[in-house]
């Protein structure tokens, strides 16, 4: 089949090929499972199969065995020998060992090239999920990006947020007027979000040069796709994160790719492993968008597969899209298990040779209970399928490997140093600097009038020692004084609040509003 990827093999005795349609892998996909029943192999052959039809993969590596795939596996490997058979037994005549087109990425740039976006990117809907914000939290998070867009502010990375916020904060007063009410303690709450996102690593994600999807979307001159391998193993430590990051990745593939209709093969294909943390505690609002993603983005030629444990984990709005699937082995020990065994089985389409909640129960580790989309995107007849051997390396790459592979990539200069370019954060920082300067002026301007002031009034005291009026122009003056008006209250007070500014105690009122945030930086 040459316009399929090989899965396996079904029936009896495992003779009957099993085929993924790559006309219809855009339809988007499930391979779930227990602990240990054989899904990462699965994943890597089915990333080996897409890259070597020209369709570029990427997929999140949450153990790091998925490395691999950058080399061709070996005859001295402990299971050369079984794979060989299995090889026989499916009817996979051209076995043979061979790597793939690799291309490493990571959040913390440490076991790959940087992933970045900006703070204006990712946007306020997926930050507040990012931040586990509350609705008035959120409500304020969308003010500071709406007076962002209103200020001429580029948020481009972190502190730039931070240094938005302070400033939202300082003008809560006349923005609440306009936006409703900005508690200080809801800044505050972000801004202590913010650090936490801080300590785990999270201001490496945010910033620039900024990811251009064209170069995930790559295909070599010898015609194969390129695997875009995310390492998330460091990354699973924060579990919000690491669901948000692949949540924009696909938000940005859906924003940025024209309509293709139903192509002969995808554009791309997108793996999300541990698809249970993406909805995990995820408001209705954002699995909304996500169904609608899911549903609208195979006309713009991507595949989405979901990679979980149980089907159980993925709302069943988006479960009734996934038309291929691999379901390895379930394991019911709880009324619960059972419960969700029997329902996974209900999805299936019936093969009369076998009880398919039998079948997952009882398939065993690199066996699969599988059914594929097929002519006019009729889901086939479900098959206990024998998964077909990886031609690449099983298990995570070497240390050594893995650098090399890194630095061959052409890659490493357009995205290995980052870019801070100015934005919010400078820009705020220079008004602070203009505003505690022109402080500066006015208070020493008021400083040199008053000098002014003393300087003539001592000349006119020494002019009047000399002067034999001046008995008569003292009493002139006296008396003039006494007829003239008071100054009524409001001249008083403005003379008293001019003069204050103008001295030392407005000086700090200024620079503390301002620009006290910005000497620490």
């Amino acid at each position: 089949m040459d316009d399929g990827i090989f899965l396996g093999g079904g029936g009896p005795e495992y003779g009957e090929q099993q085929w993924l349609a790559l006309k219809y892998a855009n339809r988007h996909g499930l391979v779930a499972g227990a602990t240990g029943t054989g899904k990462t192999v699965t994943l890597q052959i089915l990333a080996e199969g897409f890259s070597a039809a020209g369709v570029p993969v990427f997929l999140s590596d949450v153990k790091g065995d998925l490395s691999g795939l950058a080399v061709a596996g070996s005859e001295a490997f402990k299971l050369h020998g079984a794979f060989r058979e299995r090889a026989d037994t499916i009817g996979f005549d051209g076995y043979a060992y061979a790597g793939f087109p690799v291309t490493f990425w990571d959040l913390f740039g440490q076991q790959g090239h940087p992933v970045r976006t900006t703070v204006a990117e990712m946007g306020p809907l997926l930050i507040a999920r990012l931040l586990e914000l509350t609705e008035a939290q959120e409500g304020v998070l969308n003010i500071a990006f709406r007076m962002a867009d209103e200020e001429g502010l580029p948020l481009l990375d972190l502190k730039d947020l931070q240094a938005l916020l302070v400033w939202v904060g300082e003008n809560r007063k006349d923005l609440s007027l306009r936006y409703g009410n900005i508690s200080v303690q809801s800044v505050g709450a972000i801004q202590r979000r913010l650090l936490v996102l801080d300590t785990q690593g999270g201001t490496a994600f945010f910033g620039e040069p900024a990811l251009d999807l064209a170069d995930l979307m790559r295909v070599g001159a010898d015609g194969r796709g390129q695997v875009n391998i995310l390492a998330a193993d460091a990354l699973m430590g924060a579990p919000r994160l690491y669901a948000t990051v692949l949540l924009w990745l696909l938000s940005e593939l859906f924003e940025t790719l024209p309509e293709v209709g139903d192509p002969d093969k995808p554009k791309l294909v997108f793996f999300f492993d541990e698809a249970h943390l993406l909805f995990d505690g995820a408001p209705k609002a954002l699995v909304n968008k996500v169904e609608q993603v899911a549903r609208l983005i195979r006309s713009k030629g991507v595949g989405v597969y979901f990679v979980t444990q149980n089907p159980d984990d993925i709302p069943e709005d988006i479960l009734g899209q996934l038309g291929n699937r691999v379901q390895h082995a379930l394991r019911a020990f709880t009324a619960r298990d059972k419960k969700a065994l029997r329902m996974a089985a209900e999805t299936y389409r019936p093969n009369p040779s076998f009880d398919t909640e039998v079948a997952i129960r009882e398939v065993g580790v690199g066996e699969a209970v599988t059914s594929m989309l097929q002519k006019k995107g009729v889901p086939g007849m479900v098959e206990r399928t024998l998964i077909r051997p990886p031609s690449s390396q099983l298990g995570p790459l070497g240390v050594a490997d893995r650098k090399a592979v890194i630095a061959g990539s052409d890659l490493g200069a357009k995205y290995d140093a980052p870019v801070d370019r100015a934005s919010a954060y400078e820009m705020l920082r220079d008004r602070a600097a203009k505003a505690a300067a022109e402080a500066e002026v006015a208070e020493q301007r008021a400083a040199d009038a008053e000098m002014s002031e003393r300087e003539a009034a001592q000349e006119y005291r020494r002019a009047r020692r000399y002067d034999p009026t001046s008995r008569s122009t003292r009493k002139i003056s006296t008396r003039r004084s006494s007829r003239s008006e008071p100054d009524t209250l409001g001249e008083a007070f403005g003379r008293a609040v001019i003069k204050e500014l103008g001295g030392t105690t407005g000086r700090r009122i200024v620079r503390g509003i301002l620009g006290g945030l910005f000497k620490a930086r």
